[in-house]
Protein backbone atom coordinates (compact mmCIF):
# COMPACT_ATOMS: atom_id res chain seq x y z
CA UNK A 1 0.00 0.00 0.00
CA UNK A 2 1.17 3.50 -1.04
CA UNK A 3 0.79 6.35 1.40
CA UNK A 4 -1.07 7.76 -1.28
CA UNK A 5 -3.27 5.09 -0.82
CA UNK A 6 -2.94 5.13 2.96
CA UNK A 7 -4.16 8.47 3.91
CA UNK A 8 -6.57 9.24 0.65
CA UNK A 9 -3.98 11.89 -0.80
CA UNK A 10 -3.16 12.17 -4.76
CA UNK A 11 0.52 12.14 -3.69
CA UNK A 12 2.74 9.80 -1.56
CA UNK A 13 5.24 12.41 -0.36
CA UNK A 14 5.96 14.17 3.05
CA UNK A 15 7.95 17.21 3.29
CA UNK A 16 10.10 16.44 5.91
CA UNK A 17 9.98 18.38 9.34
CA UNK A 18 12.81 20.91 9.45
CA UNK A 19 12.77 22.84 13.28
CA UNK A 20 14.41 26.11 12.79
CA UNK A 21 14.02 27.31 9.10
CA UNK A 22 10.39 26.42 8.89
CA UNK A 23 7.12 26.70 10.60
CA UNK A 24 3.17 26.19 9.47
CA UNK A 25 3.36 28.29 6.17
CA UNK A 26 5.12 25.50 4.47
CA UNK A 27 3.33 22.51 6.19
CA UNK A 28 0.01 24.45 4.45
CA UNK A 29 1.63 24.70 0.96
CA UNK A 30 2.68 21.36 0.81
CA UNK A 31 -0.52 19.80 2.08
CA UNK A 32 -2.73 21.84 -0.03
CA UNK A 33 -0.60 20.47 -3.17
CA UNK A 34 -1.73 17.25 -2.20
CA UNK A 35 1.11 15.84 -0.35
CA UNK A 36 1.94 16.02 3.27
CA UNK A 37 3.62 19.06 4.77
CA UNK A 38 5.22 18.30 8.50
CA UNK A 39 5.43 20.99 11.23
CA UNK A 40 8.38 20.52 13.49
CA UNK A 41 7.77 21.36 16.68
CA UNK A 42 10.67 20.24 19.05
CA UNK A 43 11.75 24.34 19.72
CA UNK A 44 8.34 25.74 19.69
CA UNK A 45 6.86 26.02 23.58
CA UNK A 46 3.30 24.60 23.87
CA UNK A 47 1.66 28.34 23.36
CA UNK A 48 3.83 28.81 20.22
CA UNK A 49 2.54 24.97 19.40
CA UNK A 50 -0.92 26.09 19.48
CA UNK A 51 -0.61 29.44 17.40
CA UNK A 52 0.90 27.02 14.96
CA UNK A 53 -2.15 24.52 14.64
CA UNK A 54 -4.66 26.87 14.54
CA UNK A 55 -3.32 27.79 11.60
CA UNK A 56 -2.70 24.44 10.18
CA UNK A 57 -6.78 24.40 10.79
CA UNK A 58 -7.39 25.73 7.22
CA UNK A 59 -6.44 22.10 5.71
CA UNK A 60 -9.54 21.18 7.50
CA UNK A 61 -9.31 17.54 6.02
CA UNK A 62 -6.23 17.51 4.13
CA UNK A 63 -3.75 15.50 6.37
CA UNK A 64 -0.54 17.10 7.76
CA UNK A 65 2.09 15.79 9.77
CA UNK A 66 2.89 16.56 13.47
CA UNK A 67 6.78 16.00 14.46
CA UNK A 68 8.46 16.08 17.53
CA UNK A 69 12.05 14.80 19.21
CA UNK A 70 11.50 12.21 22.22
CA UNK A 71 15.00 12.37 23.60
CA UNK A 72 15.98 11.94 27.40
CA UNK A 73 17.25 15.57 29.09
CA UNK A 74 20.46 14.95 30.04
CA UNK A 75 21.58 15.90 33.47
CA UNK A 76 23.03 18.89 34.28
CA UNK A 77 26.49 18.91 33.80
CA UNK A 78 28.66 22.45 34.70
CA UNK A 79 31.91 21.02 34.26
CA UNK A 80 31.25 20.17 30.44
CA UNK A 81 29.70 23.32 29.21
CA UNK A 82 32.22 25.34 31.11
CA UNK A 83 34.90 23.07 29.00
CA UNK A 84 32.84 23.68 25.87
CA UNK A 85 33.01 27.41 26.46
CA UNK A 86 36.33 27.31 27.42
CA UNK A 87 36.88 25.39 23.72
CA UNK A 88 34.76 28.49 22.30
CA UNK A 89 36.81 30.68 24.29
CA UNK A 90 38.84 32.36 21.35
CA UNK A 91 36.02 32.95 19.01
CA UNK A 92 34.14 35.12 21.77
CA UNK A 93 37.19 36.65 22.36
CA UNK A 94 37.23 37.61 18.64
CA UNK A 95 33.39 38.91 18.33
CA UNK A 96 34.03 40.96 21.34
CA UNK A 97 31.57 38.42 23.57
CA UNK A 98 31.51 38.23 27.27
CA UNK A 99 30.26 34.69 27.18
CA UNK A 100 27.50 33.86 29.67
CA UNK A 101 25.96 30.52 31.85
CA UNK A 102 25.52 28.28 28.73
CA UNK A 103 21.99 27.12 29.49
CA UNK A 104 19.30 26.65 27.31
CA UNK A 105 18.57 23.84 25.36
CA UNK A 106 16.15 24.88 22.60
CA UNK A 107 15.05 21.67 22.03
CA UNK A 108 12.00 19.49 23.69
CA UNK A 109 11.12 16.16 24.12
CA UNK A 110 7.45 15.24 23.60
CA UNK A 111 5.50 15.87 26.84
CA UNK A 112 2.31 15.82 28.62
CA UNK A 113 1.04 19.27 27.47
CA UNK A 114 2.12 18.57 23.70
CA UNK A 115 -0.02 15.24 24.29
CA UNK A 116 -2.49 17.14 25.00
CA UNK A 117 -2.35 19.25 22.47
CA UNK A 118 -2.22 16.40 19.93
CA UNK A 119 -5.72 14.78 21.26
CA UNK A 120 -7.13 18.55 20.84
CA UNK A 121 -6.27 18.84 17.54
CA UNK A 122 -5.97 15.78 16.21
CA UNK A 123 -3.29 15.57 13.04
CA UNK A 124 -3.82 12.66 10.94
CA UNK A 125 0.00 11.86 11.19
CA UNK A 126 2.39 12.39 14.47
CA UNK A 127 6.12 11.65 13.86
CA UNK A 128 9.08 11.11 16.06
CA UNK A 129 12.85 11.32 16.24
CA UNK A 130 14.92 9.37 18.43
CA UNK A 131 12.52 6.90 19.10
CA UNK A 132 9.32 6.78 20.23
CA UNK A 133 7.73 8.30 23.70
CA UNK A 134 7.13 6.73 26.77
CA UNK A 135 4.01 4.05 26.45
CA UNK A 136 1.37 6.32 28.05
CA UNK A 137 2.03 9.44 25.85
CA UNK A 138 2.05 7.20 22.81
CA UNK A 139 -1.54 5.30 23.53
CA UNK A 140 -2.82 9.29 24.39
CA UNK A 141 -1.32 10.07 20.99
CA UNK A 142 -2.74 6.65 18.93
CA UNK A 143 -5.93 7.39 20.46
CA UNK A 144 -6.89 10.28 18.52
CA UNK A 145 -6.64 8.04 15.40
CA UNK A 146 -3.22 9.82 13.84
CA UNK A 147 -0.82 7.43 12.30
CA UNK A 148 2.59 7.18 14.55
CA UNK A 149 5.59 7.11 12.53
CA UNK A 150 9.32 7.42 13.49
CA UNK A 151 12.86 7.55 11.94
CA UNK A 152 14.61 4.35 12.17
CA UNK A 153 18.85 4.91 10.70
CA UNK A 154 19.27 0.70 10.77
CA UNK A 155 17.09 -2.10 10.21
CA UNK A 156 17.64 -2.94 14.12
CA UNK A 157 15.99 0.59 15.13
CA UNK A 158 13.09 -0.38 12.68
CA UNK A 159 12.29 -3.60 13.97
CA UNK A 160 12.12 -1.87 17.43
CA UNK A 161 9.94 0.74 15.95
CA UNK A 162 7.51 -1.51 14.50
CA UNK A 163 7.72 -3.47 17.77
CA UNK A 164 6.58 -0.82 20.08
CA UNK A 165 3.64 1.18 18.21
CA UNK A 166 5.18 2.76 14.82
CA UNK A 167 2.87 2.39 12.01
CA UNK A 168 5.20 3.15 9.58
CA UNK A 169 8.79 3.68 9.37
CA UNK A 170 10.46 6.44 7.67
CA UNK A 171 13.73 4.96 6.54
CA UNK A 172 16.69 7.28 7.08
CA UNK A 173 19.25 7.29 4.81
CA UNK A 174 22.65 8.74 5.82
CA UNK A 175 22.79 11.35 2.95
CA UNK A 176 19.57 12.98 4.87
CA UNK A 177 20.37 16.67 6.24
CA UNK A 178 19.36 17.51 9.62
CA UNK A 179 19.50 15.33 12.61
CA UNK A 180 20.41 11.47 12.54
CA UNK A 181 17.13 9.83 14.42
CA UNK A 182 19.21 7.41 15.46
CA UNK A 183 18.82 6.14 19.03
CA UNK A 184 19.47 2.59 19.60
CA UNK A 185 22.97 3.23 19.42
CA UNK A 186 25.19 5.99 18.81
CA UNK A 187 27.68 4.38 15.99
CA UNK A 188 27.75 5.88 13.46
CA UNK A 189 29.65 3.09 11.06
CA UNK A 190 26.38 1.39 11.42
CA UNK A 191 24.75 3.76 9.42
CA UNK A 192 23.59 3.23 5.65
CA UNK A 193 22.84 5.12 2.47
CA UNK A 194 19.46 5.52 1.80
CA UNK A 195 18.91 2.67 -1.13
CA UNK A 196 21.04 0.29 0.74
CA UNK A 197 19.16 1.11 3.88
CA UNK A 198 15.79 1.01 2.45
CA UNK A 199 15.18 -2.49 1.05
CA UNK A 200 16.69 -4.27 3.35
CA UNK A 201 13.98 -2.51 5.78
CA UNK A 202 11.15 -2.66 3.40
CA UNK A 203 12.14 -6.86 3.57
CA UNK A 204 12.11 -6.82 7.56
CA UNK A 205 9.09 -5.06 8.32
CA UNK A 206 4.86 -5.46 7.07
CA UNK A 207 4.28 -2.11 7.81
CA UNK A 208 4.77 0.72 5.13
CA UNK A 209 8.22 2.13 4.69
CA UNK A 210 9.17 6.23 3.96
CA UNK A 211 12.15 6.61 2.01
CA UNK A 212 13.78 9.19 3.22
CA UNK A 213 17.49 11.20 2.39
CA UNK A 214 18.89 12.42 -0.55
CA UNK A 215 15.74 12.55 -2.27
CA UNK A 216 15.95 15.92 -4.33
CA UNK A 217 14.16 14.89 -7.33
CA UNK A 218 11.48 12.98 -9.51
CA UNK A 219 14.29 10.26 -10.52
CA UNK A 220 14.96 10.12 -6.60
CA UNK A 221 11.65 9.74 -5.75
CA UNK A 222 11.05 6.77 -8.65
CA UNK A 223 13.85 4.95 -7.86
CA UNK A 224 12.91 4.76 -4.30
CA UNK A 225 9.76 3.38 -5.18
CA UNK A 226 11.26 0.44 -7.01
CA UNK A 227 12.73 -0.20 -4.05
CA UNK A 228 10.35 -1.18 -2.82
CA UNK A 229 9.18 2.58 -0.63
CA UNK A 230 5.14 3.52 0.09
CA UNK A 231 6.39 6.79 -0.23
CA UNK A 232 9.75 9.33 0.50
CA UNK A 233 9.78 12.14 2.91
CA UNK A 234 12.29 15.37 1.51
CA UNK A 235 13.31 18.25 3.03
CA UNK A 236 16.45 20.22 1.51
CA UNK A 237 14.77 19.99 -1.30
CA UNK A 238 12.44 22.41 0.44
CA UNK A 239 14.86 24.64 1.62
CA UNK A 240 14.93 27.64 -1.16
CA UNK A 241 11.02 27.65 -1.15
CA UNK A 242 9.46 31.08 -0.17
CA UNK A 243 7.64 29.54 2.13
CA UNK A 244 10.51 28.16 3.94
CA UNK A 245 12.07 30.10 6.99
CA UNK A 246 15.35 29.77 5.70
CA UNK A 247 18.01 32.36 6.53
CA UNK A 248 19.44 34.93 3.51
CA UNK A 249 22.81 33.29 5.04
CA UNK A 250 21.68 29.40 4.66
CA UNK A 251 19.92 30.01 1.23
CA UNK A 252 23.04 31.69 -0.10
CA UNK A 253 25.08 28.69 1.33
CA UNK A 254 22.49 26.21 -0.42
CA UNK A 255 23.04 28.36 -3.78
CA UNK A 256 27.21 28.33 -3.56
CA UNK A 257 29.53 25.78 -4.12
CA UNK A 258 30.02 24.75 -0.35
CA UNK A 259 26.74 22.96 -0.47
CA UNK A 260 28.90 20.31 -2.28
CA UNK A 261 30.76 19.55 1.06
CA UNK A 262 28.24 18.44 4.08
CA UNK A 263 29.38 16.79 7.25
CA UNK A 264 27.46 14.81 10.37
CA UNK A 265 28.09 17.17 13.22
CA UNK A 266 27.80 17.21 16.87
CA UNK A 267 29.01 20.65 17.41
CA UNK A 268 25.77 22.41 17.31
CA UNK A 269 23.41 20.22 19.02
CA UNK A 270 25.37 17.56 20.53
CA UNK A 271 23.67 14.81 18.12
CA UNK A 272 24.91 13.87 14.78
CA UNK A 273 23.40 16.00 12.23
CA UNK A 274 24.19 16.77 8.62
CA UNK A 275 25.22 20.03 7.61
CA UNK A 276 26.79 22.45 4.98
CA UNK A 277 30.63 22.46 6.26
CA UNK A 278 31.65 26.43 8.02
CA UNK A 279 33.89 27.70 9.82
CA UNK A 280 33.29 26.08 12.96
CA UNK A 281 33.29 22.30 11.68
CA UNK A 282 36.77 23.48 10.08
CA UNK A 283 38.22 24.61 12.76
CA UNK A 284 36.92 22.12 15.60
CA UNK A 285 36.45 18.98 13.38
CA UNK A 286 32.53 17.93 13.04
CA UNK A 287 32.81 15.96 16.07
CA UNK A 288 34.49 17.61 18.30
CA UNK A 289 34.64 15.41 22.25
CA UNK A 290 34.22 18.05 24.10
CA UNK A 291 30.87 19.02 22.97
CA UNK A 292 28.08 18.58 25.58
CA UNK A 293 25.30 15.89 25.38
CA UNK A 294 22.19 16.56 23.23
CA UNK A 295 20.39 19.26 23.23
CA UNK A 296 23.00 21.60 25.66
CA UNK A 297 25.80 22.58 23.04
CA UNK A 298 23.66 25.09 21.34
CA UNK A 299 23.72 27.16 24.21
CA UNK A 300 27.03 28.63 23.99
CA UNK A 301 27.17 28.70 20.39
CA UNK A 302 23.90 31.22 20.41
CA UNK A 303 25.63 34.63 20.83
CA UNK A 304 28.21 33.60 18.66
CA UNK A 305 26.06 32.70 15.80
CA UNK A 306 23.92 36.30 16.59
CA UNK A 307 27.33 38.21 16.03
CA UNK A 308 28.68 36.59 13.41
CA UNK A 309 24.79 36.76 11.47
CA UNK A 310 24.94 40.72 12.14
CA UNK A 311 28.17 40.94 10.53
CA UNK A 312 26.78 38.56 7.49
CA UNK A 313 28.57 35.82 8.01
CA UNK A 314 27.71 32.01 8.49
CA UNK A 315 30.55 30.77 10.72
CA UNK A 316 28.66 29.90 13.40
CA UNK A 317 25.15 29.08 12.00
CA UNK A 318 24.42 25.46 11.63
CA UNK A 319 23.63 24.45 7.80
CA UNK A 320 21.51 22.26 7.87
CA UNK A 321 21.83 20.56 4.45
CA UNK A 322 21.33 16.80 3.11
CA UNK A 323 23.95 15.32 0.14
CA UNK A 324 22.38 16.05 -2.36
CA UNK A 325 21.18 19.65 -2.82
CA UNK A 326 21.04 19.47 -6.30
CA UNK A 327 16.99 19.71 -5.89
CA UNK A 328 16.81 23.43 -4.44
CA UNK A 329 14.68 25.40 -6.64
CA UNK A 330 13.21 29.01 -5.20
CA UNK A 331 9.89 28.56 -6.10
CA UNK A 332 6.48 27.91 -4.71
CA UNK A 333 6.07 24.65 -2.65
CA UNK A 334 3.27 23.41 -4.65
CA UNK A 335 5.19 23.73 -7.59
CA UNK A 336 8.42 21.79 -6.32
CA UNK A 337 5.56 19.23 -4.24
CA UNK A 338 4.54 18.72 -8.15
CA UNK A 339 7.87 18.24 -9.73
CA UNK A 340 8.73 15.87 -7.35
CA UNK A 341 5.21 13.83 -8.06
CA UNK A 342 5.78 13.12 -11.02
CA UNK A 343 8.21 10.15 -10.29
CA UNK A 344 5.30 8.48 -8.59
CA UNK A 345 4.24 7.42 -12.34
CA UNK A 346 7.67 7.20 -13.33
Amino acid sequence: MTLAQWLDIPFSIIQAPMAGVQGSRLAIAVSQAGAVGSLPAAMLSASQLQQELEALQQLGRQPYNLNFFCHQPPADDPAALAGWQALLAPFYQELGIVPTAAGGAGRLPFNQQMADLVSHYRPALVSFHFGLPAPALLQQVKATGAKVLSSATTVAEARWLAANGADAVIAQGLEAGGHRGMFLHDDLDEQLGSFALLPQIVQALDIPVIAAGGIADAAGVAAAMRLGAAGVQVGTAYLLCPEADTSALHRAALCSPAAAHTALTTLYSGRPARGIVNRLMRELGPRHPAVPAFPLASGALAPLRAAAEALGRDDFSPLWCGQNASGCQAIPAGELTRQLAAGLSA
